[in-house]
């Protein structure tokens, strides 16, 4: 890869991961419009390390307000902690499940049938859009209404569930869902934001983990790497910086619109990236 499609693509990834309009969505469409392949060792790896870039924006945006918020005493600590593994427990079983049957099930358990396989499906892509921008929508909507509910193991485990059904499909934006959830639950929008990202840093090590044992698995792809580990690391490091200040710059305007009531712009942008993925594909060989 160049210099400016390492570029594009880290802008891509740090703005639409950390923007409820799914990352892994428009950088795929962005990777196709570029010709190249989104399921390639190299671009698995380079989203990778794409991901890990926004985690650590994520982490240095909210560390302050986590810090004031949770971080006061141990015992407002512990409680946060208790609903953040309760959400991540409810993620891992609905997730892990819901991929399991798609690859045995759905995919009817072929040979390769991997859930990844998934990522460039165009109509998978879209649908999921259209999904969380409906949700997005309807949440604004809903959060007109004054309400303030606390944050507890109810909210908490259904913000998981929901986390949990994003982790197949791309397209499914996890801040988009999981901010919105929180908001149907009648959670305070910048308490839903905080919480959902705070789920986020704590998925995105096992998101990692998990691609990287994946690519490693691949006899092919564990080659490809280890004979060309300097010519695919670079772009990856340069990546991952790029999309840590882009992801800095997405958040600074997911805080603002939440603010000042524009969340419900992000739904209409996913209505209409939903359609513009099925027409590239359409047009695109």
């Amino acid at each position: 890869m160049n210099f400016f499609t390492i570029l594009v693509l880290a802008i891509v990834q740090g703005v639409c991961e950390l923007l409820p309009v799914s990352s892994s969505a428009h950088v795929i469409i962005a990777e196709k419009l570029m010709g190249l392949d989104p399921t390639s060792p190299e671009m698995t790896l380079f989203l990778v390390m794409l991901h890990t870039g926004t985690m650590f924006a994520v982490i240095v945006y909210f560390w302050n307000s986590w810090k004031e918020r949770y971080f006061a005493s141990s015992k407002i600590f512990w409680q946060f902690a208790k609903l953040v593994i309760v959400a991540t427990a409810c993620t891992g079983v609905i997730g892990l499940s819901l991929m399991a049957f798609i690859e045995k099930v759905i995919l009817h358990g072929s040979a390769h049938a991997e859930i990844e396989h998934l990522f460039g499906n165009a109509y998978v892509i879209a649908a999921s859009l259209a999904t969380v921008g409906v949700m997005i929508i309807i949440s604004a909507k809903r959060q007109s209404v004054d309400t303030s509910q606390s944050l507890g193991i109810r909210e908490s485990a259904w913000i998981g569930v929901i986390q949990g059904i994003c982790l197949p499909f791309r397209g499914f934006s996890r801040s988009g869902s999981t901010i919105s959830t929180g908001m149907f639950l009648g959670l305070d929008k910048m308490r839903a934001e905080e919480f959902s990202f705070a789920l986020a840093v704590v998925l995105t090590p096992a998101v990692i983990v998990k691609e990287a044992l994946r690519l490693f698995k691949s006899h092919e792809a564990s080659l490809l790497i280890t004979h060309n580990l300097v010519s695919i690391a670079w772009p990856s490091l340069l990546g991952m910086v790029f999309s840590f200040i882009a992801g800095l710059v997405a958040l600074k305007w997911l805080s603002g619109w939440l603010e000042h009531g524009k969340w419900h712009f992000f739904g209409y942008y996913c209505l209409t990236a939903s359609i513009a993925v099925l027409a590239i594909n359409h047009f695109l060989p």
